[in-house]
């Protein structure tokens, strides 16, 4: 990778991978783009354009006048927001994806699209779930994933593109807000713990999903895209996880650090009913074995970190306001 367009730049992990790949391969060499322009460090600190990604024309400009030799495309509506709105979710994550696999297409550009623990359904094997296995999605989010989960080897097959990708389980950042995704409370908990010592979660206690702190997420990124291809059976769609927990679980390791810490519960049936069709936990042994895939962090040094990180920034807005 030596020149990359990043769509969904201002996402949740957006934000922190555009930085990231500014620091590794240099601020000029990172074209970040989304559909609305702010004034954050991402817009600030290097080439930043306007995109919608259901315009395919634009996209495949921005990448042509650039001269990228990789796309990496982030820009997609999330699980319980595309509950909500299933046909633009189709719209957008479908249309988008493929204007993106065009572009690489045509200008023989590497690329990578993130999959999830939403492509799996309620007849997946809930417990270490396999790298191959039955999917079938109950939900417009998880269609999508399946749809180009097969959509990205359909490309690699017939034209020869190189495209790479994960599943991603659940992300926990202190940068992005919760964006209207299903395991969100994991995000939710650290702000509410911080400033107001108690959380109502909004999923069911005894609920285990795989979860991953962010850096070791864009950690992932970086190392598929820059593994041997000759290496990569699978090519897109590796399970990787870092921990599986229940809410009862991170509260008690808040508790470690904020003991006072309360929680209770007022369950979402949207949500719960995503949380429940989705794996307890999954088997990364493929993205181990081909790519050399591993997560830094578990439950409790993600806590420390994420508390630690979330005080500073709290304390600085604050400051600001």
């Amino acid at each position: 990778m030596k020149k990359i367009l990043v769509t969904g730049s201002l996402g949740q992990i957006g934000s922190e991978l555009v930085m990231k790949l500014r620091d590794v391969y240099g601020a000029s060499n990172v074209i970040a783009t989304d559909i609305r322009e702010t004034d954050s460090e991402v817009v600030t600190s290097g080439p930043f354009e306007t995109l919608d990604v259901t315009d395919g024309q634009k996209l495949h400009d921005i990448a042509k006048r650039n001269e990228v030799d990789t796309i990496i495309h982030l820009a997609a509506l999330l699980s319980a927001t595309a509950e909500k709105n299933p046909l633009f979710a189709w719209n957008l994550n479908m249309g988008g994806l493929v204007n993106a696999l065009e572009a690489a297409r045509e200008l023989n550009c590497k690329f990578f699209t993130p999959s999830s623990i939403g492509a799996f359904g309620p007849s997946t094997p809930k417990d270490n779930t396999p790298q191959d296995t039955i999917q079938r999605p109950t939900t417009m989010y998880g269609v999508n994933k399946v749809a180009g989960e097969l959509l990205c080897d359909y490309y690699h097959q017939k034209f020869g593109v190189d495209t790479r990708g994960v599943r991603f389980p659940g992300l926990i950042s202190y940068v992005a807000p919760p964006g209207g995704g299903t395991t969100d409370y994991a995000v939710e908990i650290y702000y509410e713990a911080i400033k107001k010592g108690t959380y109502t979660s909004y999923i069911a206690e005894g609920t285990y999903m795989d979860m991953m702190y962010m850096p070791d997420a864009l950690q992932a990124i970086i190392s598929l895209m820059e593994a041997d291809p000759s290496k990569l059976v699978h090519r897109n769609a590796f399970n990787i996880t870092a921990m599986s927990f229940e809410p009862e679980q991170i509260a008690a390791s808040i508790r470690k650090h904020i003991p006072t810490f309360t929680m209770d519960y007022a369950v979402d049936p949207a949500r719960q009913t995503i949380a429940d069709s989705w794996p307890n936990s999954i088997d990364a042994t493929a993205a181990m074995n081909e790519w050399g895939f591993k997560a830094e962090y578990d439950l409790d040094k993600m806590t420390t970190d994420m508390l630690a990180k979330l005080k500073k920034k709290l304390t600085a807005e604050l400051v600001m306001n």
